[in-house]
């Protein structure tokens, strides 16, 4: 049985792009009772500073869900969504991408025009069907 004070959530994370909000119980690299086999191969270290949440869809207090980390180039919290941040070494936030783009590889550049693309005939296609 968990305790009341880890059953407690020790902020709200909110992203600073979308605006997604979610209640935290851990923020850092090793989230307690995390021992998944991803974990395991990570010895229970995760590759960033995350906001990390308890898995709401689960009673098993090892599983937990990653809500965002910061931007390393701004310090803006940003959720691991692919329409605000992108995760190359370190967490990014996507105007910083966007500004410092040419200093990604060309496969991430290349992504990220796709992307773009798509986002881009996508919203003039959903314009086109409201007129």
């Amino acid at each position: 049985m968990e305790s009341h004070k880890e059953a407690q959530p020790k902020g709200v994370f909110e992203c600073q792009l979308c605006g997604l909000t979610a209640p935290y119980n851990y923020c850092g690299q090793k989230p307690p009772h995390a021992h998944s086999v991803v974990m395991e191969l990570l010895s229970s270290s995760l590759l960033e500073e995350c906001y990390v949440m308890k898995d709401p869809f689960t009673l098993d207090k090892d599983k937990f869900l990653i809500l965002g980390s910061q931007c390393s180039l701004c310090n803006r919290r940003v959720c691991v969504g692919t329409e605000c941040s992108l995760f190359y070494s370190k967490r990014f936030c996507l105007p910083c991408v966007y500004e410092n783009l040419q200093e990604f590889p060309l496969e991430i550049q290349q992504d990220l025009d796709k992307k773009k693309s798509y986002s881009k005939s996508h919203s003039s296609k959903k314009t086109d069907a409201r007129t």
